[in-house]
């Protein structure tokens, strides 16, 4: 489930916030996902969503968001104990998780193979 408005030469994408109702589709839809575990008081979350946002351009994926305070039950069924979280999942199972404020080059360099 890609997400993306095109307006003229410009195209936008569109950064998905999954619910517990959503996130099980999603996972079945998308062979790969990205997810940024979050919340909107989180200094370093705030920090690396236009990082998150940089890559979704350059490298034309898809970054799904939880925000953990209104998705209690996701972030404690992933063991969300820290956030910014990221969540990588190959069809449907986590495969890696990268916890804390990364800077570009190194969420580059630790997503490779799925970005």
């Amino acid at each position: 489930m890609n997400l993306a408005v095109t307006t003229g030469l410009l195209t936008w994408r569109i950064m998905i916030n999954l619910t517990k109702e959503t996130f099980s589709k999603s996972l079945g839809e998308n062979d790969i996902m990205i997810v940024d575990f979050w919340a909107d008081w989180c200094g370093p979350c705030l920090k690396v969503a236009p990082i998150l946002e940089e890559l979704e351009d350059e490298y034309k994926v898809q970054v799904y968001k939880v925000h953990v305070d209104e998705q209690t039950e996701l972030a404690q069924k992933y063991e969300i104990t820290s956030i910014p979280t990221l969540l990588v999942f190959e069809k449907g199972i986590p495969v890696k998780k990268l916890v804390g404020a990364y800077p570009k080059h190194k969420l580059v360099k630790e997503l490779e193979g799925w970005i």
